[in-house]
């Protein structure tokens, strides 16, 4: 989406345009399906914990009720390889990846280890690893342990100056790796390189198809992380060439806090890789029980346990709904909402001292924009507080604000803008020192 797209509704500071995109969203009433406990809560947060759809509780409750009620241990003759048909699903909906490639289980970081070990090891005798410093935490902190474990060299791709292990320093903009800043990085020594679909600070949006074949030339496997991807943009895997990826499924799927994530693993691949955690629902014969661990040659290879069935039923609640409103109106929907907030920036923050830290052409930035401000964890906490609008901050000093397609209207989003506008002109957010948790 482009501005001139944008203009065509009008200016963008005025409160009518916003209501002439909503009139105009073939998505809008998707919004009536979640549950919205306050209509003048303005949650543009929706990146970090999605709405709860209503369907989800429907769902969970028959699940209760007229399975596991009533059908005991019997269930399980139909649970057993639900990990795989909402893998199917996800893929199908939102990955642009072809039946039997995806699992939906476990949480990211699992996931994650076990296709960053598995890719390791499919590269013997290749001693370096790559990610980058604005990578996700808990991506940052498994790789340095597996990096120690196996005594790997760690290099830390130093893309928003906090450092790290084996920090190499890089000019970026918006945090973003470009195949041009990698490629000298690169050699017969790198096993692995693992990035973000999304970053989940900046907002910026890599060439994933390029960095993937990049690093296959140099004989490399990639892990993509795409938590802060998935639902918001129009992913393609297949098309795209990766290897593998991961992701979770309660920011923009709307799937609930904790719900189960999801590995996906390339057909070629999956006979090559062997996950560090041999558990019995990979076993090919899984219910002989044998003394041997023997792997299933299908994507099950990557699955350790027992699926989470009342998880994949709020999985499936969501996708259902993403599947009826199709990926590329959603993507579309959440360029053109991000589009709004750079507009509202450019009239209303910029001003007041702001700066934004977020790519501005649509291609390369994903659902939601981040700007700074050097009193950034004070409005954050203070939009919460006094102006009814959910943001929030990420250390050291920005404030991450979300276009989640189906259940955010333009108006909402332009609402909340106008109110942290205030906020800051007034100075009002002085009065508030935190949110009082630990959680931001």
């Amino acid at each position: 989406m482009t501005t001139t797209q944008l203009s065509n509704f009008g200016p963008a500071d005025q409160r009518a345009t916003a209501q002439a995109l909503d009139a105009a969203d073939t998505l809008a009433h998707f919004r009536d399906q979640f549950v919205i406990s306050n209509p003048d809560l303005c949650y543009l947060d929706g990146n970090s914990l999605g709405r709860l759809p209503k369907t989800t509780v429907a769902r969970v409750n028959s699940f209760l009720t007229e399975e596991w009620g009533a059908e005991l241990v019997d269930g399980w003759a139909h649970w057993v390889d639900e990990a795989q048909t909402a893998g199917n699903q996800l893929g199908r909906v939102a990955l642009g990846a072809a039946a039997g490639q995806v699992l939906v289980q476990d949480t990211t970081s699992v996931n994650f280890y076990q296709a960053c070990l598995a890719a390791i090891r499919a590269r013997p005798g290749r001693k370096t690893v790559i990610i980058d410093a604005a990578n996700f935490p808990t991506d940052r902190y498994i790789l340095q342990g597996i990096a120690e474990q196996l005594g790997l060299n760690l290099v830390t791709l130093n893309n928003d100056g906090s450092g790290g292990v084996g920090a190499v320093d890089l000019a970026t903009d918006c945090e973003l790796i470009t195949p041009e800043l990698l490629t000298p990085l690169l050699n017969d020594d790198v096993a692995l390189v693992t990035l973000q679909v999304i970053h989940y600070r900046s907002g910026s949006r890599p060439d994933v198809p390029a960095i993937t074949q990049l690093v296959r030339d140099h004989g490399g496997l990639v892990v993509w992380d795409a938590s802060h991807a998935v639902g918001s943009i129009d992913l393609q895997f297949d098309a795209w060439g990766v290897d593998l990826a991961v992701g979770c499924t309660y920011k923009y799927l709307n799937s609930g806090p904790g719900a189960p994530a999801w590995i996906y693993v390339r057909k070629s691949l999956q006979e090559q890789l062997r996950v560090p955690i041999q558990g019995w629902f990979a076993q090919d014969a899984q219910f002989e029980m044998g003394p041997i661990f023997e792997p299933t040659k299908t994507i099950r290879r990557f699955q350790v346990a027992s699926p989470s069935i009342i998880g994949l039923r709020m999985v499936q609640a969501s996708l259902d709904m993403y599947e009826a409103a199709g990926i590329e109106a959603v993507a579309a929907k959440a360029a053109l909402g991000t589009e709004l907030l750079i507009a509202l920036y450019d009239a209303w923050l910029a001003p007041l001292g702001f700066t934004l830290l977020t790519p501005r052409e649509a291609g390369r930035r994903g659902g939601h924009i981040t700007v700074g401000h050097r009193d950034a964890k004070r409005i954050a906490a203070a939009m919460r507080q006094l102006s009814n609008v959910v943001p929030d901050y990420r250390v050291p000093d920005s404030i991450r604000l979300a276009m989640a397609p189906l259940p955010t209207s333009y108006t909402e989003l332009w609402d909340g803008m106008e109110r942290m506008r205030d906020l800051v002109a007034s100075k009002r957010y002085l009065e508030i020192e935190d949110n009082g948790s630990r959680v931001t």
